[in-house]
């Protein structure tokens, strides 16, 4: 599927759909709780349901028939490992947090997972290691520390070291250890994205879960628990309403957004200082967020929270004066791309001046929109990589300088279905087609 923009001007009201990190968190302890849980206004999308899914193959029920209330009966913490293996799609956050729930299971028990081609090349390895040295087994069919994997019960609790590379190792090792028999012990030696593993703990919190968190190095967990039954909502998405609050920095009269609660961990929630350190146009009311168009200035941003925000905001520097340097994000690189390297290759599609840093991006902005416009015949030819975010914050570039084409648009459903449509529903002149 292509991804055809044109260029464009904002103006409008739309609410941002759910978050695609806390939906899987919540169908995770949903599942692993005693009784029946509701889980409203979840995120339907090809990661969430995948989690749907997989859980299911754990052994929990999951009604998804009414798109607002999905209804999960729990499995008390007994899963039960199917006979077939557990296929994860694009889902990273699944296959992590699902590996520490597989743990669970009796000893001797085993659940194999596999996803798609960009999940084979994503590590788990420490992970592993970490449920290893708490009484699991895990192998890596290849042998190489990633997907296929296999998880052996059980893990009964005790000390283990980790270098959290991403967030999600340590979220799995928090959401799976209250359940193992005895009291767990995590030091934390790296943690990249903290924002992901609070967003854990505020869920843990709800759940009334015992542990002790000594600033995010070292995690003490009660073992013996119990997760329980809840009936929760789940807040609007940061990083899918990222894209929007970029475009319209780039090109809006006026778009309001609602349905974000910054109160909310959600790390992405930084974008809002990000734009306004660049000099946007941004107001935050109670109950909506209100951004016009203005005038960007490069500037130096630490990314390390915010990795999945790198493509927009790439894109984004493209139309600020002067230089902008998004640093200290290398996990950027072992995301569903590299996503570094994938769009520094992109912005130099359109004539883009990016330099690639070991950790990060340099881009050169300071050109108008007219002068990045295509003069030939066809337009920008754009790859998507099957990178959702990398799809979306093209389209960007698409809407401020006209006629490009980006390819395996489809990935969009990973995280943003509703993506085309809602932009649409703004000004956005963009379709899919074959």
């Amino acid at each position: 599927m292509k991804l055809v923009v044109a260029k464009s001007r904002l103006k409008g009201k739309v609410a941002i759909p759910g978050s695609k990190s806390h939906t899987i968190r919540a169908i995770a302890i949903a599942s692993l709780a005693e009784g029946q849980s509701t889980i409203r206004v979840p995120l339907a999308s090809s990661d969430t349901l995948s989690a749907v899914r997989c859980y299911k193959a754990l052994g929990a029920e999951i009604d998804t028939s009414v798109p607002k209330a999905w209804l999960v009966t729990g499995t008390g913490g007994k899963i039960k490992p199917p006979a077939e293996t557990i296929d994860v799609g694009n889902s990273g956050t699944t296959l992590r947090i699902a590996m520490g729930s597989a743990a669970l299971a009796s000893p001797g028990q085993s659940t194999a997972f596999i996803g798609d081609e960009q999940i084979q090349t994503r590590s788990v390895g420490p992970l592993m290691s970490s449920l290893q040295d708490l009484g699991a087994k895990c192998t890596s069919i290849k042998n190489n520390g990633k997907p296929p994997v296999t998880v052996t019960g059980q893990i009964k609790g005790g000390k283990t070291t980790i270098a959290a590379s991403t967030s999600q190792y340590l979220s799995s090792l928090l959401l799976c250890t209250p359940l193992a028999q005895d009291d767990t012990e995590i030091d934390v030696t790296l943690l990249n994205e903290p924002g992901y593993v609070q967003m854990t703990l505020d869920w843990l919190d709800k759940q009334n879960i015992q542990y002790e968190n000594n600033d995010f190095r070292n995690f003490k967990i009660k073992g013996a628990q119990h997760y329980g039954a809840f009936d929760a909502a789940i807040p609007a998405d940061f990083s899918s309403a990222t894209f929007f609050l970029c475009a319209a920095a780039l090109i809006a009269d006026e778009v309001i957004l609602t349905g974000l609660d910054f109160a909310d961990s959600q790390p992405d929630k930084a974008v809002v200082d990000y734009l306004r350190k660049m000099g946007a146009d941004i107001t935050v009311n109670p109950d909506s967020v209100v951004i016009k168009a203005a005038q960007l200035t490069g500037v130096e941003i630490d990314m390390n929270a915010t990795p999945d925000a790198l493509p927009a905001m790439a894109v984004t520097a493209a139309f600020a004066e002067g230089e902008t340097r998004l640093v200290n994000v290398p996990q950027a690189r072992t995301k569903e791309t590299d996503r570094i390297a994938c769009m520094a290759a992109e912005l130099k599609k359109m004539n883009i001046d990016s330099e690639e840093l070991p950790d990060g991006l340099i881009i050169q902005g300071a050109r108008a929109p007219e002068y990045l416009a295509p003069s030939f015949t066809g337009g920008f030819l754009l790859d998507g990589r099957s990178d959702h975010r990398i799809v979306m914050a093209l389209s960007l570039a698409g809407l401020a300088i006209g006629d490009c084409t980006i390819d395996t648009a489809e990935a969009m459903n990973v995280t943003f279905p509703d993506f085309v449509e809602l932009m649409t529903t703004l000004g956005a002149n963009m379709k899919t087609t074959k």
